[in-house]
């Protein structure tokens, strides 16, 4: 065994005797086996002495000898004795006689001998010196801590700590704790969710700010919309005028739908003429008188009323749109049963009556009347039909005009707002409608009106009509205009040339003459009445540069001086007018 502790290096002068409290092998002094010239024998019940006394007499011989060993062992062992004890702690120790455990050496030898070199449980020999004693030596065994007093030892490999036991790392390598890694482990992983919390958070900020950028994009894009739609646009409307910057009349846009009302049993009609103005949100009603003139498809002059009893409901549409240079969408035929109907259907109506209106139908001349004169009165579908249709004794006809429309405004008050309300109203009622109106289109223009009527934004409007059945420009202007937005119309391009003219000179068949003449001339002849005086110059006037030439062809036709032409303002319902003045001879 390749052991430090081999006592003796593989001679026999030592035998494994047995192992100590810590499993190393204790070795002793084979029998028989005695050093050279170590004659002496044990006395164990001798006292220990001087050095002097141990090797026989008290002689000077054994005396030098002993002096002789103690200098020896203090110059090969430090200040340590011939007894050297391997796990002593360094301290000098008294010199002791080795020990022959088995009596082998009878007595002492006081003889002189030679000295033996000490025994050295390491592997080394002494050169010289008494063999100290041996007894009870033991060997170091490989990975095992060594006896107490070799653990002291400073400068032993296995030593403790001064004060301290045995640690861990004497007996196996300790692997680094991993503490330190898992640490900076998660400090790396909080360190990246940290960032990417971060990064998140930016990421959700500009996509909030992009949302927020095409919000405000949109809505911007739709108030432009709005306005441009509106006309409300500045600089780039072509509506605007050169004052206010405001929409005028004819940049408006407006839905107009004519209605009729027949009185089956007194007979006669009333029109009235319902817009609804969607750029200023505003609605009317506009009456327009029965004597109103219109001219037909032959160029022959008639009135309204006439006009819806003879010519028909598309007839007289067209002839409205050309003497008031409207656009009306539709004709809607109500005669008076289906406005009772439509009354009792919208829950009666409210109406600030102006007269007393007896019941037509009652005999008894000293009974009450049917409505009453008063603010506010509730009229049932018969009291609206009566009251719409009253025109007392020595009344003006736009009398009962202006009560067909109170009542007109009353019905769309109680109107649906819904535009499918308002429908189904009108698919209950069961009247026949003129094409191309259907009932989808009068329900949901109805709606659009009682939503107007409703909040307010609604009113009558009586069209001014001179008696000879013309329109004043003067006076037409407030309502054709304004309300109707007649020139906002121009004329087809092919269409003959609407010529108004008003009879000036005093004499009566002034007018019927230049009539004739127009018409045979390719104009469109349109009555503007009888002046209340006499004028002594004609006059031509148009409004349009584009109409300059055909204002002089008028001239021309009626035998007038083309310098009585010039640019001007002119009736509503016309591209060119002309004044008959006292100038004017007609041909025979």
């Amino acid at each position: 065994m390749n052991d430090g502790y081999d006592a003796g290096h593989g001679d026999d002068q030592y035998e494994l005797v047995g192992y100590d409290e810590y499993g190393r092998p204790v070795y002793r002094q084979a029998q028989g086996q005695a050093q050279p010239g170590h004659q002496q024998q044990y006395d164990p019940y001798a006292q220990q002495q001087g050095q002097g006394q141990q090797y026989g007499q008290p002689g000077r011989p054994g005396q030098q000898y002993g002096q002789q060993g103690q200098q020896y062992g203090q110059q090969q062992y430090g200040q340590q004795g011939y007894g050297y004890d391997p796990y002593a702690t360094g301290s000098q120790q008294p010199v002791q006689q080795p020990y022959d455990p088995y009596g082998s050496q009878g007595g002492y030898d006081t003889g002189q001998q030679p000295a033996q070199p000490p025994y050295d449980p390491y592997g080394r020999a002494a050169t010289s010196g008494p063999q100290p004693r041996v007894a009870e030596q033991t060997a170091h065994i490989p990975q095992q801590a060594g006896p107490p007093e070799e653990r002291e030892r400073p400068d032993h490999p296995g030593a403790a700590e001064p004060g301290g036991d045995y640690r861990t790392e004497q007996f196996a390598f300790v692997e680094e704790p991993t503490g330190d890694s898992e640490d900076v482990i998660d400090w790396m992983k909080f360190t990246e969710n940290r960032t990417e919390r971060r990064e998140e958070a930016r990421r959700r900020a500009r996509s909030r700010i992009v949302a927020l950028v095409v919000v405000l994009a949109l809505v911007a894009v739709g108030g432009v919309g709005y306005l441009w739609y509106a006309g409300k646009l500045p600089g780039l409307s072509s509506s605007d005028d050169k004052t206010g910057g405001t929409t005028t009349a004819g940049a408006q846009k407006r839905d107009v739908i004519a209605v009729h009302l027949h009185d089956t049993k007194g007979g006669g009609t009333s029109t009235a003429l319902l817009v609804n103005n969607t750029t200023t949100k505003q609605g009317t009603a506009v009456l327009v008188p029965n004597a109103l003139a219109l001219t037909g498809d032959d160029g022959s002059t008639t009135t309204l009323d006439k006009s819806v009893d003879d010519e028909g409901p598309d007839a007289t549409r067209t002839a409205l749109d050309s003497a008031l240079g409207t656009d009306i969408e539709g004709t809607w035929r109500l005669d008076t049963p289906y406005l009772q109907i439509l009354v009792d259907l919208v829950g009666n109506i409210d109406v600030d009556t102006d007269a007393d209106v007896p019941d037509p139908e009652s005999k008894d001349k000293g009974a009450g009347p049917l409505v009453h004169k008063g603010e506010g009165q509730t009229l049932s579908g018969k009291m609206a039909v009566a009251y719409a249709t009253y025109r007392g004794k020595g009344e003006d006809a736009n009398a009962q005009l202006q009560r067909f429309g109170q009542v007109m405004q009353g019905v769309l008050r109680k109107m649906s707002s819904d535009p499918q309300g308002a429908t189904t109203t009108v698919q209950t009622l069961g009247l026949i409608l003129d094409p191309p109106l259907t009932e989808k289109d009068l329900g949901t223009f109805l709606a659009g009106l009682s939503d107007r009527a409703k909040g307010g934004d609604f009113k009558t409007a009586l069209l001014p009509v001179q008696d000879d059945g013309g329109l004043s420009a003067e006076a037409s202007d407030s309502v054709v205009k304004d309300v109707l937005g007649g020139t906002a119309k121009s004329p087809d391009k092919d269409a003959a040339v609407s010529v108004s003219v008003r009879n000036a000179t005093g004499v009566e068949d002034r007018t019927g003459k230049a009539r004739v003449v127009l018409l045979n001339g390719g104009f469109t002849f349109v009555s503007g009445g009888t002046a209340s005086g006499t004028e002594s110059a004609s006059t031509v006037v148009y409004a349009e540069a584009a109409d300059k030439e055909n204002a002089v062809q008028v001239a021309k036709t009626l035998g007038l001086p083309t310098d009585a032409v010039s640019q001007g303002k002119v009736s509503a319902n016309a591209r060119v007018s002309v004044v008959l003045g006292q100038d004017y001879k007609p041909a025979s």
